[in-house]
């Protein structure tokens, strides 16, 4: 009892001394990046063309798979089919020029939403490249989404950058592996069509605001704090001085309409959806929020993908801005002091446990 005590102790130091490094860090990397300018040559659009992913982990299991002498006639096959791929794929490009009809495509996108909606910049960039090629009648774009919402602003203007997909006739498809929940259902909600897993977390059509109120805490310790307003309803709710009923009503009136505004937005675009009975917070999991008709198909976006590579050439379309070398340095520092984190408290978990 005593060395588990000690050893309490201990971690208890390095944890508190950690995770001040960790805030340092994050001080540090968030100040370099709003020192960068946002210009449109700090980044680049990365393509990837999944299909070819698919195809080698496909090859690699196959060969190992094989002994020697079958992996030799394999490879010696596969040259040959490659060539004639080639030729195959030189008459089709010559045909499409004629014709003006190309295969299909599917452009991939991905969003990973925080309470900001942080990737909003990057999307916004990936959809106005694909937007500039993309063809109604033959293409099809996938957003591959997760994100438990935030702020409603961040999160209306992420959901336009979608609208601007659906505005030119081009078919959507959202894929949710995990969650897409509040703004990030109001996202998903854009899409012709959502694909969920067995187990996403879906729905939470909902509004919250919460703070916390220090103004008894100043009031006892006889310090005054005064807000200035011009306007009636310029500061309805404050942190540190006294809040009044009539500004607590003001307050929910204004996220009422919120929500109003939400529903309508959810009903647009989702007509089948009874949204009475889904617009009050609860969220679903995949099988549930397909009985709602929240979602259309349940299916991992993984599934969805491989079998799309069937009928179309499927790629991954991402905006990445270039990182300055204090910002790599600072995530690099960040990632290996949260896995040295998890790792200690993992082995005072497992002490505990003998």
């Amino acid at each position: 009892m005593e060395f588990l005590s000690e050893y309490g102790l201990f971690l208890a130091k390095v944890v508190t001394f950690v995770v001040a490094v960790v805030v340092l860090i994050s001080v540090i990397v968030s100040a370099a990046q709003k020192d960068r300018d946002d210009h449109e040559g700090d980044g680049e659009l990365k393509i990837r063309k999944l299909n070819e992913k698919y195809q080698k982990l496909r090859e690699a299991i196959q060969a190992r798979l094989m002994t020697d002498t079958e992996r030799k006639a394999f490879e010696k096959s596969r040259k040959k089919e490659q060539k004639a791929e080639k030729k195959a794929s030189k008459a089709k490009a010559k045909e499409a020029d004629k014709s003006e009809e190309g295969k299909s495509r599917i452009f991939v996108l991905d969003f990973d939403g925080d309470i900001k909606a942080s990737d909003t910049d990057p999307l916004r960039r990936s959809i106005t490249a694909v937007l500039s090629v993309a063809d109604p009648e033959h293409d099809e774009v996938v957003i591959r989404l997760e994100s438990g919402g935030g702020l409603v602003h961040a999160y209306g203007l992420a959901a336009a950058q979608l609208d601007r997909i659906r505005s030119k006739g081009i078919p959507l498809t959202a894929c949710v592996d995990k969650v897409a929940a509040s703004g990030g259902y109001m996202m998903a909600c854009v899409a012709d069509r959502i694909v969920a897993s067995p187990f996403a977390i879906l729905g939470s059509i909902g509004v919250v605001a919460q703070l916390p109120n220090f103004h008894r805490f100043l009031k006892k310790n006889d310090v005054d704090f005064e807000v200035l307003t011009a306007g009636e309803h310029k500061r309805t709710m404050t942190v540190f001085g006294e809040n009044t009923d009539k500004g607590r009503q003001k307050f929910l009136e204004d996220l009422e309409d919120t929500h109003v505004l939400f529903k309508e937005y959810v009903s647009e675009r989702r007509p089948d959806v009874d949204i009475a009975k889904v617009a009050n917070g609860d969220i679903w999991f995949g099988q549930r929020a397909l009985e709602v008709k929240l979602i259309d198909e349940i299916k991992t976006s993984d599934e969805y993908l491989i079998e799309a590579c069937e009928r179309a050439e499927v790629v991954s379309v991402a905006y990445q801005r270039k990182r300055t070398l204090p910002e790599k340095l600072g995530l690099a520092t960040s990632a290996a002091l949260e896995h040295t984190v998890w790792r200690v408290l993992s082995a005072f978990r497992n002490q505990k446990i003998q």
